[in-house]
């Protein structure tokens, strides 16, 4: 089995796109390379450029990236077409696609509207473009297999946006961090961009201390701001898994909660479960089972990440008849899961996409997509998920020619 290689960010000071591409440049990655790549997306009228900078005691690399561009409201389908039209390596392209349809659904929950009809502000313009885009062709150029993040500090404060004065951090750049460990230090400034949290909330596939590795290239990415309090630096670490656990087949631990219940409603089930979606689980489902005395009874269990079983547990508690939760941890093996947009005869639909080693092993049509299509346009559901089966179909063929051809 191939060793692999992941990165680790160092959020100290936050997290932004220009810190990202300016700590994979400061790490190695060719940034001439890279604009090459990037000029693939036709976008008019940008330049970028990297300097050496000090950010306190710490020596960094910004990247700027200058535009003449002024009207910037891009929808996410224009985004995607220009990624998928550059002829970038499949996996750059995949991760892009990726951080930007994440970012259209916190936008879409911010805003309550489908997010078929986000447009970006901020980061529709073509310097957040470059930067997310950028960021995911530097981590190819570097060989990043997985991510890991620390917690990351958010700021304090205002900031201002196309939206007007808000919070820090922004209401967008929240729903994105949803599940991750945050705190803020109390600065006055907004570290963690909606660009920032996107990329690192997209790609990390856990968050805390920094994983073992053979470590093989450290980079600092500069922001603009030079705070007084600590350096505005993002700190990337890549390395290489050890060689041991590069044969490691079972991911990272993850709690099992279960509770039996002979007196509950089914309704009472039925709303605890969807809370527990809602609070971070990753799974609820139940169980029949025999209870003792012969009673037919359920048994509830919770997947979830070990740091929030406590949460979870106590809204057992709180929304159900139990009085004892058991806990343990278990090992699990997922397959690496995107949500890729076609576009069908009755509109966008995503498409669910699960990889085992890079080839796709299924792809399931999103039943909500298509549920709310078929609604509104009077057409049977499975019409609508043939028609998005049929369309993605038709796409993959020509991304599987890609894969066997070499990119220098």
């Amino acid at each position: 089995m191939a060793i692999k290689r992941r990165a680790y960010f160092d959020c100290f000071s936050g997290i932004s796109g220009d810190m990202v591409l300016g700590a994979l440049v400061d790490a190695g990655a060719d940034l001439h390379a890279i604009e090459v790549e990037l000029r693939g997306l036709g976008l008019e009228g940008w330049q970028i450029s990297a300097d050496r900078v000090r950010r306190g005691a710490i020596s960094a690399t910004h990247v700027r990236v200058a535009t003449r561009e002024e009207h910037h409201h891009r929808g996410l389908a224009i985004i995607v077409n220009r990624i998928r039209n550059a002829n970038l390596a499949p996996r750059a392209a995949e991760r892009a696609m990726k951080i930007f349809n994440r970012l259209a659904e916190a936008e879409a929950r911010v805003h309550g509207m489908p997010v078929e009809q986000v447009h970006f502000h901020e980061v529709g313009a073509a310097d957040s473009i470059v930067d997310i885009v950028g960021a995911a062709v530097g981590f190819e150029l570097l060989g990043v297999d997985e991510f890991f993040c620390s917690p990351l500090d958010v700021g304090a404060g205002q900031v201002q946006t196309a939206h007007g004065t808000l919070p820090v951090p922004a209401p967008a750049t929240t729903e994105l961090l949803r599940g991750a460990p945050v705190y803020s230090s109390g600065i006055q400034r907004e570290l963690v961009t909606p660009t920032g949290a996107a990329i690192a909330t997209t790609l990390a596939a856990g968050y805390g201390e920094m994983p073992a590795m053979n470590l093989r290239a450290v980079g600092c990415g500069a922001g603009s701001a030079d705070n007084a309090e600590k350096p505005n630096v993002l700190r990337m670490l890549i390395g290489e898994a050890p060689a041991a656990e590069a044969r490691e087949f079972w991911g990272a631990p993850v709690t099992v909660l279960e509770a039996n219940f002979d007196d509950m409603s089914p309704q009472l089930y039925g709303y605890f479960a969807e809370r527990a979606l809602e609070g971070g689980a990753l799974d609820v489902f139940s169980t029949p089972a025999q209870m003792k005395k012969g009673r037919p009874g359920t048994l509830v269990t919770i997947l979830c990440e070990p740091e929030q079983s406590r949460r979870l547990a106590e809204l057992l508690f709180r929304e159900t008849t139990t009085i004892g939760v058991r806990a343990y941890d278990v090992r699990r093996k997922t397959l690496d899961r995107e949500l890729v947009p076609v576009e069908t005869p009755f509109g966008e639909v995503r498409m669910k996409i699960s990889r085992l080693n890079g080839s796709v092993l299924n792809a399931a049509p999103e039943y909500e997509d298509c549920r709310k299509i078929a609604a509104a346009r009077g057409v049977p559901l499975k019409q609508v998920m043939a028609a998005a089966a049929l369309e993605y179909e038709r796409q993959s063929q020509p991304r599987a020619a890609m894969r066997g051809v070499t990119r220098e």
